[in-house]
């Protein structure tokens, strides 16, 4: 074998050793970001079926030597959750819906005429929209509905939700549109589709992932939400679920730690649920069985 040929199956060997280095580096990185990440819902579930003792522990463990389900039976003595879960439900998935309906055709006319000032001033508005803090626009805010009587109202909490998630689900719905190929627009054109049965037939069924994605936003940002609710709402029976939680800390800020981590495992478990019911569809390619026959 020439010197040539060796040389070149050690550089080729040397290659494919990095390679692999690389990867394993990368699954490593993974699975301790993923670690990273499910460490606080495990621990939450640990602590949600520990009995008081074992959370006064100085060396408490991850597995529950005596599991119980007090913490869940005092949680729900203590504070009204269904009603909180409910309240939250109602302003999450209204919110939800109402930003879709008004997102989707907003973002295919931002994503069909991209160059346009109009469309160039939106985008300039969805940028800015996301660097204002909450404390920022709580006090107009506020004045606003009170000006309109919405203070102590879901209906104005929806309102409040509706407006700060519209500007991210514009700006996701409008990616998802501008990979719509205009091209089946055109076609539907010709068979005599106007514009609106174009968006409908044609365009929103391609749009499904992105709508499916941009619906998750907007309910999860609605159902973790605290600010806004805890100063828009007053009445202890229109409060959410994120406020209600505050109701386990005691006035010195000593935590009821069993029922609180019971309770905000029943809060997380929605989110949950619905991601893993719907990230198929997520993830579902946005033109599968668009090719016109």
């Amino acid at each position: 074998m020439s010197p040539r040929a060796t040389t070149g199956r050690r550089a080729a060997r040397t290659t494919a050793a990095g390679r692999h280095a690389a990867r394993t580096g990368q699954y490593l990185a993974l699975l301790g970001y993923m670690v990273f990440l499910a460490f606080p819902l495990l621990w939450l579930v640990s602590t949600a079926f520990k009995p008081p003792r074992e959370l006064a522990s100085l060396h408490p463990g991850w597995i529950p030597d005596h599991p119980t389900l007090d913490n869940f039976r005092q949680a729900f003595e203590e504070q009204p959750l269904l009603r909180s879960a409910g309240n939250s439900l109602i302003a999450s998935l209204t919110a939800a819906v109402i930003t879709v309906v008004i997102a989707t055709p907003m973002a295919y006319v931002m994503a069909r005429h991209h160059r346009s000032r109009l469309s160039r001033a939106a985008t300039g508005w969805i940028v800015v929209s996301q660097a204002f803090p909450f404390v920022l626009v709580i006090i107009p805010l506020f004045l606003v509905l009170k000006e309109v009587r919405l203070i102590d109202s879901l209906a104005g909490l929806i309102m409040v939700y509706v407006v700060w998630s519209l500007p991210f689900a514009l700006w996701m719905l409008a990616g998802y549109a501008r990979a719509v190929p205009r091209e089946l627009e055109e076609a539907a054109a010709v068979d005599g589709a106007g514009r609106l049965r174009t968006l409908i037939s044609v365009t929103v069924p391609l749009l499904a992932p992105g709508i499916v994605a941009t619906a998750l936003f907007a309910f999860l940002t609605a159902w973790n939400e605290f600010f806004f609710a805890l100063v828009l709402l007053k009445s202890p029976r229109k409060q959410t679920m994120p406020v209600i939680l505050t109701h386990f800390i005691g006035t010195e800020g000593v935590a009821d730690l069993g029922p609180l981590a019971a309770a905000s495992l029943l809060a997380t478990l929605p989110s949950l649920v619905l991601f893993a019911v719907i990230q198929r569809r997520i993830t579902s390619g946005t033109l599968a069985g668009a090719v016109k026959h």
